[in-house]
């Protein structure tokens, strides 16, 4: 649950109008973005790289050239569950990654290292939004509380409290899906360079890895503006009720 269903209850205060004109085409963004990188995924995951070399041997690959050490690679059930965890200090693979040599796993593989070595040289954009995960966490987890409230409470003192409150969640969340942005794209744009550095891909090979890395990017940019999109539709309704 979040606070999207704020907009359709009376409770919430919004109009059909704005759901239709805010929230509809984030949605079919996020629906659109989601198709993509599966599509594009499921396409190159099924062509196979020429060195044969799997994404763990890859990501320790791009890792060990960047001079880390200290940063286990794992292995974790799930499609497309990759990810770097920078208090850990694990690189978690879904199995398909890990253990496959399509220039699809390949690229995730590489992606997820690149975070490693931005997490090692103290990138901003990622310190940035390492600091904001707690804060982060705890609006997430606060607007399902809003979304309830706001279906028993309808109108008074107390339903623009909570209001308010979803819009600063709001404003949370957007800046995090912004800090994001910079952070998904450096971390693609390192997992090209040192593929083909490392002479683990050709140049020829790199179109696929382009295309996938470039799809998932797709979806931090479609959290972004739904998060904004929401953000900028609970506004309007304070500013609604002022009125």
């Amino acid at each position: 649950m979040s606070i999207d269903t704020l907009a359709i209850y009376p409770g919430g205060g919004g109009s059909i109008m704005g759901y239709l004109i805010f929230i509809v085409p984030t949605f079919i963004l996020a629906m659109w973005a989601q198709s993509k990188v599966s599509s594009t995924y499921n396409k190159y995951a099924r062509v196979p790289s020429r060195g044969r070399i799997t994404g763990a041997e890859a990501a320790a690959a791009v890792m060990r050239n960047a001079g880390i050490s200290d940063v286990k690679i794992i292995q974790v059930r799930g499609h497309l569950t990759d990810h770097y965890d920078p208090i850990g200090k694990k690189l978690a693979l879904s199995e398909e990654n890990y253990n496959g040599s399509s220039l699809a796993a390949l690229g995730v593989a590489a992606h997820e290292a690149g975070h490693a070595v931005q997490h090692k040289i103290g990138y901003g954009a990622l310190k940035a939004r390492m600091a904001l995960v707690p804060i982060t966490n705890i609006a997430s987890s606060v607007l399902p509380f809003v979304m309830i409230g706001s279906f028993f409470i309808i109108g008074g003192a107390f339903s623009l409290t909570l209001l308010k409150l979803g819009i600063l969640c709001y404003v949370v969340l957007t800046l995090f899906q912004l800090i994001t942005l910079p952070v998904e794209y450096d971390a693609s744009a390192r997992a090209k360079k040192e593929l083909v550095a490392l002479g683990i891909l050709g140049n020829d090979e790199m179109v696929g890895v382009e295309k996938t890395l470039n799809a998932a990017a797709l979806t931090y940019v479609a959290a972004f503006v739904s998060s904004l999109s929401y953000l900028i539709y609970l506004l309007s309704m304070l500013g609604g009720s002022r009125d």
